[in-house]
């Protein structure tokens, strides 16, 4: 697939998907919708790929969806609806997300606004840079909070902080943003980029590709259950399953011989029998 509102750069084991309409601060569309669906299904397919970065070009993340041409933008009757394209699979670009089997990292470089949070949402980290400013903004434009986002915020920040920010619909900072649980750190933009890959790196050499696969599945899969029976039928065999095979053998040699491990398990073949995406 061409992409002309994302850009898709693999650097050693490290993605960068850019959100690219600098011109317009990034405004969300359809069609930026159905690439970023299409580059996570990439990355979840490409061994090469360890971990994903999302992040805007020039000087803003994602400044909401584009609603240059009216109200009309929301409007499925008028044909000009802002995320009718964005259904090629049920759950589109959320789906993509959170199904990944790579972890997400976004790096929220400036405004993050309607569509522009909410698509951070499924990602597994959050940082932004000082000057980030994000809303979520639908309650001042008539709308309700989509894309998943009333059922991922309240689990990141807890029901009290959603309500507050959705509810307003207002404006706010980064900081606020960190002291709310909604990111983990706050950079200077200049260093932004430079720390998403250190975090990026970190995982991609220290970690078995399907480990993370396993533990970002069953940590946003199992921990929103009211207890942990489900989860103790599964980690068990699956630790039985895991812990005969090659890649426990080498983490473990790596540790005691004091280096990197080259762990030879690969996603695309050795996902655990259980295993299964959400939703489907």
């Amino acid at each position: 697939m061409t992409y002309e509102h994302i850009e898709y750069a693999l650097d050693g084991p490290i993605l960068t998907v850019t959100l690219n309409r600098p011109e317009k601060l990034n405004a969300y569309t359809a069609l930026m919708g159905s690439e970023i669906e299409d580059a996570f299904a990439r990355a979840d397919s490409d061994d090469a790929v360890r971990v994903v970065i999302v992040t805007g070009a020039g000087r803003g993340f994602c400044a909401g969806a584009d609603i240059s041409g009216g109200a009309s933008a929301f409007d499925v009757k008028t044909g000009a609806a802002m995320f009718q394209a964005n259904r090629p699979s049920r759950g589109g670009f959320v789906e993509a997300i959170y199904n990944c089997r790579k972890p997400s990292i976004a790096a929220i470089n400036g405004a993050a606004v309607g569509v522009g949070i909410t698509l951070c949402l499924p990602m597994d980290i959050r940082i932004a840079s000082s000057d980030a400013k994000i809303g979520f903004v639908f309650a001042r434009r008539g709308l309700v909070p989509e894309a998943g986002s009333a059922w991922f915020l309240p689990r990141l920040v807890g029901l009290d902080q959603a309500l507050r920010w959705c509810l307003s619909g207002r404006l706010f900072g980064a900081d606020e943003a960190k002291d709310g649980g909604l990111v983990s750190e706050v950079l200077p933009a200049d260093r932004l980029l430079a720390r998403a890959r250190e975090i990026a790196l970190e995982i991609a050499e220290n970690t078995a590709p399907v480990s993370v696969a396993m533990t970002r599945h069953m940590l946003w899969q199992y921990s929103a259950m009211a207890h942990p029976f489900e989860l103790l039928k599964m980690d068990g065999p699956l630790s039985v399953e895991l812990g005969a095979g090659a890649d426990v053998k080498e983490g473990v040699s790596a540790f005691l011989e004091k280096r990197k491990p080259n762990f030879p398990g690969k996603v695309s073949r050795d996902m655990p029998k259980g295993y299964k995406p959400a939703g489907r």
